[in-house]
C-alpha cells in the first residue's frame, strides 16, 4: 500500500460477473476500520478517474481523498476496454455497467475492514448509483448530475441545447432540409434500435449500439421510486447535459430523498461564470473540480453512512 498523508491506497481487482477482471483502487482513509465506504461510478469508457482521452476529468482521486478525510473508503475502477480493465468498450452495454457496479459494490462490503457501503456516481453512473439504492445493500447514494428522464428524453434535451451553442454554419450543417435537432435525434434514436449487435456501424461510423439501445429506453423513474435509503441528488443550473428541473421530479419520486440545485455549477463538475457552452468544456477541465461540490458530497456521505449500525449491516 502506498502512504499519503495518512491515506492508504492499494490496487484493487474485482471479479465481474461474467469473469471480466475490473482494475481499480481502493482508498482507505487513516485510523483503525472498519470504515464504511462508497463505489464511485462513471459513465462507460471512462477510466478509474473519469478521464476519458483529452477529457481529464480529473474527479476520482480529488473525491477519494476528500472522503478518506471524512472517514470513508473508497474503490473506483476502469470501465470495460479501458485503461487496466481488458474488453471492448464499444460492446460494453448499460446494462452490463450496471452489474459491473453492483460486483464492485458486493466486492468492497465483503472486505473485513469495510462497514457500511454506498455509491456515487456521476452521469450514466449516477443512475447505476441510483439502482444500487433501490435493488442492493447499499446504504446511501449520491447522484452527480443524474437525470430522471429516458434516455430518448434526456437525448433530446441535450441536442436542443448542443445545437444551439454550435456557430450558426455549423447548426445549418446539422439540419439538412430544414430537419430540427429534435428530428436529426428521433433519425438517429430510430437508427440506432434497428442495430441488433452490440456494436454496429451507423450513419458510417462504429457506435457501441448494444449500449445506446438499452440506455434510450431506460426509464429510471421507477427505481428512483424504489430507492429505500438516503439520496442526495447534486446538479448544477449550468449543465447542458442533464436538466437541472430533475432535481425536483427525483425529490419527489425518492422518499426523503435531497435534491440540491448549485449555481454556476457545469456537467464538468466545474464553475463557470460565462453563458454555458460546451466549447468550455476544454478550459474547465484545466481547473480543478469545485471544492464545495467536493465537501458536500464527502460530508453528506460520512454523515449518512455513519448512521448505519455496523450490526446491521447486509452482507
Amino acid at each position: 500500500m502506498l502512504m499519503q498523508r495518512g491515506i492508504r491506497e492499494a490496487d484493487m481487482t474485482v471479479t465481474a460477473d461474467d469473469g471480466t477482471q475490473l482494475a481499480g483502487t481502493l482508498v482507505m482513509p487513516s485510523g483503525p476500520g472498519p470504515h464504511p465506504a462508497v463505489v464511485l461510478l462513471w459513465p462507460t469508457r471512462m477510466d478509474r478517474e473519469g478521464d476519458l482521452g483529452k477529457a481529464r476529468f480529473a474527479v476520482g482521486r480529488t473525491l477519494a481523498e476528500a472522503l478518506a478525510a471524512h472517514g470513508v473508503a473508497s474503490y473506483r475502477f476502469d470501465r470495460r476496454g479501458v485503461a487496466g480493465t481488458p474488453g471492448q468498450w464499444r460492446a460494453a452495454t448499460f446494462l452490463q455497467n450496471r452489474s459491473d457496479s453492483a460486483a464492485a459494490l458486493r466486492a468492497l462490503a465483503a472486505r473485513p475492514e469495510i462497514a457500511a457501503t454506498g455509491a456515487i456516481g456521476h452521469g450514466e453512473g449516477a443512475l447505476h448509483a441510483a439502482w444500487l439504492g433501490a435493488h442492493s445493500s447499499a446504504a446511501a447514494v449520491v447522484m452527480l448530475a443524474g437525470h430522471a428522464m429516458t434516455g430518448e428524453q434526456a437525448l433530446h434535451w441535450w441536442a436542443e441545447r448542443a445545437v444551439a451553442d454550435l456557430p450558426a454554419l455549423s447548426r445549418l450543417a446539422l439540419r439538412p432540409l430544414g430537419r430540427s435537432p429534435g428530428e436529426q435525434v428521433a433519425r438517429l434514436c430510430a437508427r440506432i434500435r434497428a442495430t441488433t449487435a452490440d456494436v454496429a456501424r451507423v450513419y458510417g461510423r462504429r457506435v457501441n449500439a448494444g449500449w445506446l439501445r438499452q440506455y434510450l429506453d431506460y426509464d429510471p423513474k421507477p427505481d428512483l421510486a424504489a430507492v429505500g435509503v438516503p439520496l442526495l441528488a447534486l446538479t448544477g443550473d449550468r449543465d447542458l447535459q442533464v436538466s437541472p428541473d430533475d432535481l425536483e421530479v427525483i425529490a419527489a419520486l425518492v422518499p426523503g430523498g435531497e435534491a440540491r440545485l448549485l449555481p454556476g455549477l457545469t456537467h464538468t463538475l466545474r464553475r463557470e461564470q460565462d453563458p454555458q457552452a460546451l466549447r468550455a468544456y476544454g478550459e474547465q477541465y484545466q481547473r480543478p473540480v469545485d471544492a464545495l461540490l467536493v465537501e458536500q458530497v464527502a460530508s453528506w456521505s460520512a454523515a449518512h453512512l455513519a448512521r448505519v449500525p455496523v450490526s446491521g449491516l447486509a452482507g
